[in-house]
């Protein structure tokens, strides 16, 4: 389907240009969004027209985008979740879950402006960045620990899977071997006591 782009969109083009893309991606995403509309000859005239006011409300919502961004960029978001021994979560964080941590950290930020490259789905400190503006992308910081105690030794550097890893020494412990050494002694007192017999006499 051609569509002419109403803002910059990545990998699509800028702001008025007119691209090809599948039905599925006009339909569910970039009309319903208001991101584009169908190219066709009324709306591309409709576009030419409104051209000077969308670009004016564009580099509007980029001023504004790049204040947040200023404040925004660099923070450090904990989030709590349970976690098997090795650091696996039960589950993953979704960009719906990020977004409702920066919400609550006094950013306004929507789930459709995470931009996750792959599940977050261990235990760890992660890279994540914010779309603020098709222009401004800020990168914040994920905390995500079993505990807030936890999150502050992440956040000192701190491997809190160590501790977990480090328990299998535990099963080298061989009880065999202290019988063996109580046999060997019980052995040395046997042969001390036949060697202390004759000189007694």
């Amino acid at each position: 389907m051609q569509v002419i782009l109403l803002e910059r969109i990545g990998r699509l083009g800028q702001m008025g240009d007119v691209v090809n893309v599948k039905n599925g991606y006009a339909r569910n995403f970039l009309l319903p969004q208001k991101k584009a509309l169908r190219a066709t000859k009324e709306n591309i005239a409709r576009f030419e027209k409104n051209r000077a006011q969308l670009e004016a409300r564009d580099l509007e919502l980029r001023k504004e985008a790049e204040a947040v961004a200023a404040k925004l960029g660099g923070n450090s978001f904990v989030i709590i979740r349970q976690a098997g021994d090795t650091g696996q979560l039960y589950g993953s964080v979704t960009p719906r879950d990020i977004a409702e941590i920066v919400t609550a950290g006094g950013f306004s930020v929507d789930r459709r402006q995470m931009v996750l490259d792959r599940p977050i789905k261990t235990l760890g400190i992660h890279a994540t960045k914010v779309a603020l503006h098709p222009e401004v992308i800020v990168q914040i910081s994920l905390n995500v620990a079993r505990t807030e105690d936890e999150a502050e030794r992440q956040a000192r550097g701190e491997d809190v899977t160590v501790v977990r890893e480090e328990a299998p020494v535990l099963e080298t412990f061989n009880p065999e071997a202290v019988f063996e050494e109580e046999a060997l002694v019980r052995q040395q007192e046997d042969t001390q006591g036949e060697t202390e017999e004759p000189s007694a006499r």
